[in-house]
């Protein structure tokens, strides 16, 4: 017998009230198009190093093709301790203070769980990847972003942070290196932040999967190695970025012990554990992977040479991002919503390119661009983005240093707001 349609909405309130991602719609048209020049990749263009691959498959024929502990392999995490206290003075027992995870987004998804109560407000400085918002309201927090501007290099500032805070609030939530805009933090200012957390006695949640890929002599500081922080930072980084491992879904978590265990309780009924294979792989990728690391980003850094010079050529001012692999023109000059800019390009010259508001309210006004694509691509999508703004009746007009485009009028940065690869878009 055919049951009766049912009237009821199934669908939970909460998963109802997030909305869909901004950069879905352009999954399906560019799949379309077999020659799309695709600068939506939120992923490195390289294949993961050979010797890398090869342990994997070796792994397998050894018969390691189980479980492994909840925590991940001791062997890796034992590792993954030694890296972060050589390369950023950050220190943690293997044994009960990292956790390996499925992915640094299952990292973050499960340092929100384990934390944040129903009505707690996290505070996340954007532009910022696009889980951050979406996994705080799934635990039932709040959302408060605190909008950063192009002109200070999208970089986050205590003050700002300072202004948002509540009685309410429980968690910063750093990213940085910046998806989308490449941005940094300095020392002295993620030091501010710190002593404010400590301060209002807050959690800092860091995100630091683009720690390595920093360019100009830059020093990337890792938030848990400064005084203070230690005991109230979840500090979040994996293998992806730097490795060329997007698909192998290998990350971490490192916290003081209670934290972990925290985590541990949503991990173990979840995911139970990362990938086996993919842990091996780890293993050799910070064993022997350094090489390939240097070749990597020396790559990254003439790839960002050419498409910030090219952008600024044909008079979309860009500035010329600290780290990650990513570019944030400003667009503001064409008379053109994000969203408008990013989907006509799409149509027209079939380049891809990913909306700002996408990453927040201040994104709005530019356009994140991936740069970790090979330079012909990069220069081909550069002479359509040409033809596209000469054809726009509102384009900027070129100038010898492109420099000629005025920059959004962005919010106040003490605003408080609670609340791809295309082809293959990501993150």
């Amino acid at each position: 017998m055919i049951q009766p349609v049912s009237n009821r909405n199934f669908v939970s309130a909460r998963v109802a009230a997030i909305p869909p991602s901004g950069i879905r719609k352009f999954f399906d048209v560019a799949a379309t198009m077999p020659d799309i020049i695709s600068l939506g990749v939120g992923e490195p263009d390289f294949v993961t190093p050979e010797h890398i691959r090869e342990e994997a498959k070796a792994s397998l024929d050894r018969g390691k093709t189980g479980y492994t502990s909840n925590r991940g392999l001791a062997e890796l995490r034992i590792l993954i301790a030694s890296d972060l206290s050589t390369r950023f003075g950050a220190t943690y027992h293997s044994e009960d203070e990292i956790i390996v995870t499925t992915g640094v987004s299952e990292a973050f998804d499960l340092a929100i769980r384990a934390t944040v109560d129903i009505g707690d407000e996290v505070i996340i400085p954007e532009p910022s990847y696009v889980c951050y918002a979406p996994c705080v309201s799934l635990a039932g927090g709040v959302p408060v972003h605190v909008p950063t501007h192009d002109t200070d290099g999208f970089a986050i500032s205590a003050s700002a942070i300072e202004a948002a805070i509540t009685p309410r609030t429980k968690v910063i939530v750093l990213g940085y290196p910046n998806n989308p805009t490449g941005g940094a933090v300095s020392r002295a200012d993620l030091q501010a932040i710190v002593r404010l957390a400590v301060q209002h006695d807050l959690l800092l949640v860091s995100d630091e999967i683009y720690a390595r890929l920093v360019y100009d002599g830059w020093t990337h500081t890792c938030v848990a190695s400064l005084p203070g922080a230690w005991d109230r930072t979840i500090l979040l980084n994996g293998f992806s970025k730097a490795y060329a491992m997007t698909g192998w879904r290998l990350g971490y978590a490192c916290a003081p012990h209670h934290l972990v265990e925290a985590m541990m309780k949503v991990h173990q009924y979840g995911m139970l554990s990362a990938p086996t294979m993919a842990q091996y792989a780890g293993i050799e990728a910070l064993r022997n992977g350094e090489p390939d690391v240097q070749a990597m980003l020396a790559e990254y850094a003439r790839r960002r040479t050419l498409i910030v010079d090219g952008l600024n050529r044909i008079g979309l001012r860009c500035a010329r991002p600290q780290g990650a692999f990513y570019v944030f023109p400003d667009i503001t000059g064409t008379g053109l919503t994000s969203d408008q800019f990013a989907t006509r390009l799409l149509h027209d010259e079939h380049v891809a390119a990913i909306p700002g508001s996408v990453f927040g309210p201040s994104g709005e006004g530019h356009v994140r661009m991936c740069y970790a694509t090979s330079t012909a691509h990069l220069e081909e999508a550069i002479d359509r983005m040409a033809r596209f703004l000469g054809r726009l009746p509102l384009a900027p007009v070129a100038t010898g240093d492109g420099l000629g485009v005025e920059a959004a009028s962005l919010p106040s940065p003490t605003t408080r707001t609670p609340t791809e690869k295309l082809g293959r878009v990501t993150k």
